[in-house]
């Protein structure tokens, strides 16, 4: 097993770039995660030259444990030290199955409690309120109520969205197909309200929109260029007062609803990652949390002895 002396004959940079390209080629992730990753590493290796620690067989878990305490010295929150962690916990594992490392020192280091933020999510009527608020006896109405309803059947990002193109809607089988981070491609059902909403925009309103102009993207503005997502900030923030919801309600708000309310009906978890599109299955595990808070609640108010 080759040693790896990390401050001699650029094996800093040897090690960043193997991590780096698994991370674009094996794991898809986007160009903006890598670089958070880069910065997070070069941080570390940083801390390592401070301790004299050259070769990474030398380092364990109490001294990455110094290292996370650094960081809070330093006055990172528990969130950003947790995104340090993740790192090191993705880089550890890469070097162990690449048999740089025989052993992953992070394996023992839980991430900070603190630093779990539960997502805000809407209820179900609450849902229902924004998809009806849009006035569907204009086009941009029903080009609204469409977004709005697609964005929460198939758990869209805001920029997944705008950027659909009419061939991606497969409207007999109800499935529409998306490019997520790091260009992956998905296919996640939409259902039947979103279904016959998709039929009317496109058989009617979308053509009232263009005026004989031609556009490859779904959602088309009056001026028959796509949709932007500040323009789309601005109708959910519009449709949020008139549904008369009080609640900060961004685009994302309407992908931790779909995936809460999908697991709060008993989907599988496995399931909700797919049509998320998560690499990392610890990514949706996030929604158990409010799944659980859901079934707690629904205990506290029908169980007899509660």
């Amino acid at each position: 097993m080759r040693e790896y002396h990390l401050f001699k004959m650029n094996a800093i940079d040897e090690l960043t770039d193997r991590f780096i390209n698994y991370l674009r080629i094996e794991k898809g992730l986007s160009n903006k995660t890598i670089e958070s990753y880069s910065a997070d590493l070069n941080c570390y290796f940083k801390f390592l030259h401070t301790h004299r620690i050259y070769n990474l067989s030398d380092t364990d878990t109490a001294l990455l444990l110094k290292h996370l305490i650094s960081l809070r010295k330093q006055g990172l929150n528990a969130r950003s030290r947790a995104r340090h962690l993740v790192t090191l916990r993705g880089f550890y594992r890469f070097l162990v199955k690449a048999k740089v490392l025989r052993r992953d020192p992070v394996r023992q280091i839980d991430l900070p409690k603190s630093s779990l933020k539960l997502p805000a999510v809407l209820s179900v009527d609450e849902i229902k309120l924004l998809i009806e608020a849009p006035n569907t006896d204009t086009p941009l109405g029903v080009r609204d109520k469409t977004m709005l309803e697609l964005l929460y059947a198939a758990g869209l990002r805001v920029s997944e969205l705008i950027t659909l193109k009419t061939t991606d809607i497969n409207r007999e089988a109800g499935f529409v197909k998306v490019f997520g981070k790091g260009s992956k491609e998905r296919i996640v059902p939409i259902g039947l309200y979103a279904q016959k909403q998709v039929d009317q925009y496109l058989e009617y309103s979308r053509s009232q929109l263009l005026k004989n102009r031609t556009s490859r993207f779904m959602f088309v503005t009056r001026s028959a260029k796509p949709m932007t997502r500040q323009g789309f900030w601005k109708l959910l923030k519009r449709y949020t007062l008139k549904a008369g919801i009080a609640k900060n309600i961004t685009p994302h708000t309407f992908r931790h609803s779909f995936a809460s309310h999908l697991l709060e009906g008993g989907a599988d978890l496995r399931a909700v990652q797919i049509m998320l599109g998560h690499v990392d299955i610890s990514t949706t595990q996030i929604y158990t949390h409010v799944a659980r808070e859901h079934l707690k609640s629904m205990h506290q108010k029908y169980h007899p002895r509660s």
